[in-house]
């Protein structure tokens, strides 16, 4: 199996609470520098991100990341452990910027299932193929 996918709740900060979202967070061995996340209210997607794995692994330990995605550890109210995610993309009306907070457990749970697809540092692209698809277009 080179594929798996991990669903979790994430919250997202607003302005006097979180706001929990269900999140698809997936890793394909044919990609495997990438882990993508899908971000649903409902059945609706609101966001489609791909992140760096191993800068969503590092963000786990310390701060990473700049532009458009950050990550760093948190600590909330309660005690447990947190990936604070900053995220800012563009929209028809500017800039728009949202920052969510996932349970760093599940996400420490999602990391190792993709760890036993491809291990770090085994991590290669067949730039022929990628070369060949990208002429393609």
């Amino acid at each position: 199996m080179s594929f798996v996918s991990a669903q979790t709740v994430v919250r997202l900060d607003a302005e006097r609470c979180r706001v929990p979202l269900r999140a698809r967070f997936s890793y394909d061995g044919e990609d495997p520098y990438v882990v993508q996340a899908v971000f649903f209210d409902g059945p609706t997607v609101l966001a489609r991100w791909h992140f760096d794995r191993q800068m969503l692994a590092e963000g786990l330990r310390t701060p990473v990341g700049e532009g458009d995605v950050a990550f760093s550890p948190h600590r909330a109210a309660g005690g447990d452990d947190e990936l604070r995610v900053a995220l800012r993309g563009p929209s028809t009306d500017g800039e728009r910027n949202a920052v969510l907070f996932v349970e760093a457990r599940a996400l420490e749970g999602f990391l190792e299932q993709t760890y036993a697809i491809t291990d770090v540092g085994e991590e290669s692209l067949d730039l022929d193929r990628l070369l060949e698809e990208f002429l393609a277009r």
